[in-house]
């Protein structure tokens, strides 16, 4: 079942649904996938075979993807850093955390020599995609919460040799409000979450009746199963984003309006409706391919094996 609106598989990066069925359905033979799974996989989301190909050689030649083996099945595994990344991702994503108006912020200093300025611009890429704001030229800020990943990732990285890392207090007695609204783009972002909320604000609804016409009968290798598949895997490859995006600030310094709850709430109201029904036609599909079927990290939250948005739809 499509809207007409959600994005379709063309419209984003194959490499970007790659990863996620990797990590949804990676455990599966060790995270190894033939060739054979992802051409099955991208088909039911419309993509051809040559395509797939095209896309696993070009991501194995840059390393997102190695070659792997297992069981005597010959395949392809995400590269070790991928799959941190986006296990990373994952916990951003089923169990993020909302900072408090009285906790400190974390400000990472940073100073990068004019002739690495290559290193400069992927020191603010990887702070960015933490969540951090810019306070001004060479000074980064976040909820205090983060700070953990944030040393991890820029000595994962080797950036950590240019920065100084600090856990401090706002004393002014400007608003801190719109001092947050200068340090990250909210209207963008909030704009991103509306976007979203008119794709997939409605589709709660039409999956409910239309997984309620089966009396709880579902083939997993039928229509219905492709269908929830092929909307469940973009859906989340679309929400994978905002984790990397959303810095998670105190409500009360956000604009009246914002949005986040809304999207969140849809979010995790389709993920409980269509992650089982996705799962089961691709491990259908894994069976078929001769693939002994498991389970990953991000989809046990089908089973509740994550804390539920439902108290943190809200947030």
């Amino acid at each position: 079942m499509r809207t007409g609106t959600e994005p379709r598989p063309s419209r984003l990066q194959h490499q970007q649904l790659l990863v996620t069925l990797y990590g949804l359905y990676g455990q599966a033979n060790q995270g190894i996938f033939p060739v054979s799974v992802l051409v099955g996989m991208f088909g039911a989301l419309g993509i051809d075979a040559p395509a797939v190909r095209s896309t696993v050689s070009r991501l194995k030649r840059n390393g997102v993807l190695v070659s792997s083996k297992e069981a005597g099945i010959a395949g392809y595994s995400l590269s070790a850093d991928v799959l941190d990344a986006f296990e990373e991702g994952d916990r951003r994503i089923y169990a993020p955390e909302r900072s408090r108006p009285e906790d400190p912020w974390s400000l990472v200093i940073f100073s990068v020599p004019e002739a690495e300025r290559n290193r400069r611009y992927e020191l603010r890429t990887e702070l960015t995609s933490l969540g951090f704001g810019a306070v001004g030229a060479g000074v980064a800020i976040a909820p205090n919460n983060v700070l953990s990943q944030a040393v991890h990732r820029l000595k994962d990285r080797g950036l950590d040799g240019y920065v100084e890392y600090f856990s401090a207090d706002y004393l002014s007695e400007q608003d801190i409000a719109s001092k947050v609204a200068q340090w990250w783009d909210l209207e963008e972002l909030d704009g991103q979450y509306r976007d979203f909320l008119e794709i997939y604000g409605i589709a709660e609804r039409e999956w409910a009746a239309r997984l309620d016409s089966c009396k709880g009968i579902i083939d997993p290798a039928g229509d219905l199963a492709r269908d929830a598949f092929a909307y469940y895997v973009p859906m989340l490859t679309v929400w994978r984003r905002f984790p990397y995006r959303d810095p998670n600030l105190p409500l009360e310094f956000l604009p009246d309006g914002w949005k986040a709850p809304a999207a969140k709430a849809a979010f995790w109201a389709l993920d409980a409706q269509l992650a089982p029904v996705a799962k089961a036609y691709a491990l259908a599909l894994l069976d078929s391919r001769g693939v002994a079927s498991g389970t990953s990290a991000i989809q046990d939250n089908a089973s509740g094996q994550w804390p539920a948005e439902g108290s943190m739809a809200s947030k």
